[in-house]
Parts: C-alpha cells; sequence; structure tokens
C-alpha cells in the first residue's frame, strides 16, 4: 500500500489501530508519532546504559554534573581531557545497547522490512546510526574539551544531533517508508 493511500485517522479508533499496526498500515504522520514513540525507548536505554558506563565503567562524571548532585554519586575526578575520552567511550557502549532496541522496535513496529534481509537490514541499520552518532558524539566531545561543559549538556547535544539525523536515513535509505 502507498501512503498515499492510507487515509489520516479521523477517530480515536482509527488512530490507535494505525498505531497499533504494522508500518505499512500507518499514515505518514501515525508512523512519524510511532518513530517517536520507539526513539523515545531507545533514547532512554541510550541514556541509563551512557550514565551507567559513565558512572562505574568509564568514570566522566563532574561533581557538579546535574545527575552526580540528583543521585549524589561518588565520582572521580578527572581532567577535561580524560573525561571527554571516558564520555565517548559510555557514548559507544551506549551506542550499541540502544541500537539493538531500536532495530528490533522499528522493524515490528514502525516501518515494513526493505528490500535487505535481516543482517544486511541490521548492519545498514547500524551504519546510518553510526553517522549520526559519530557526529553527535563529535560535538559532545568538542563542548566537554573546548568549553568544559558539564557533560550532560553536550550529551544533550549529542543526543539531539543523532536523532534528527537518524529518522531521514532510516527511512529512506533502509526501511521501505
Amino acid at each position: 500500500m502507498i501512503f498515499a493511500e492510507i487515509p489520516f485517522p479521523q477517530t480515536l479508533a482509527e488512530f490507535w489501530t494505525q498505531f497499533i499496526g504494522d508500518g505499512a498500515s500507518a499514515h505518514p504522520i501515525v508512523q512519524f508519532i510511532k518513530y517517536a514513540f520507539a526513539g523515545g525507548i531507545a533514547t532512554i536505554v541510550h541514556i541509563l546504559t551512557f550514565y551507567t558506563c559513565c558512572w562505574k565503567l568509564f568514570p566522566s562524571l563532574t561533581q557538579n554534573d546535574i545527575v552526580v548532585r540528583l543521585f549524589k554519586a561518588k565520582i572521580v575526578e578527572l581532567s577535561a581531557d580524560q573525561r571527554a575520552k571516558n564520555a565517548v567511550y559510555s557514548n559507544i557502549v551506549a551506542f550499541f545497547a540502544s541500537n539493538i532496541v531500536c532495530y528490533i522496535i522499528n522493524r515490528i513496529f514502525v516501518f515494513q522490512p526493505g528490500e535487505h534481509n535481516v543482517v544486511i537490514e541490521f548492519l545498514l541499520f547500524l551504519a546510518v546510526s553510526a553517522i549520526a552518532i559519530f557526529l553527535g558524539t563529535a560535538i559532545m566531545r568538542w563542548l566537554i574539551k573546548r568549553y568544559n561543559m558539564q557533560t550532560t549538556i553536550a550529551f544533550a547535544a549529542n543526543l539531539f544531533t543523532s536523532l534528527m539525523l537518524n529518522y531521514v536515513l532510516r527511512k529512506f535509505f533502509i526501511f521501505a517508508g
């Protein structure tokens, strides 16, 4: 079915039917809402993994970091250069965790499978995500090193950059609309 043929839902029941259906059965606006929902879940996984790594695996938080103050976490004081490196390592681990979750949700719930077999599709999904996360991570690292910015604020810039690129690249280059 072509998107132009799928009518915009006129009732809450029609919206719900399109929302819980597969990607091919949703109007483009409903599909974007589904994508945002799936992306929200993947983002939560990314954030939780990132901060767990920043706190326990690759120390990269400062005493005045929002998350440290909120949870009264004990941290290791490091130079901005070491924090920047460790934040990158934490982001790489979070990248893989969130992308596995995101791929599964997008394939089942948001988009219809494209022309590629599942292995190729997943590798393309990771490649697209890698482009977005590379740019976002470079911005995060630069903000920490150049401006000694709080890790949380720099991480927010990373997330924003990554999320904006991912939808367009995934929709048009991996899945079938």
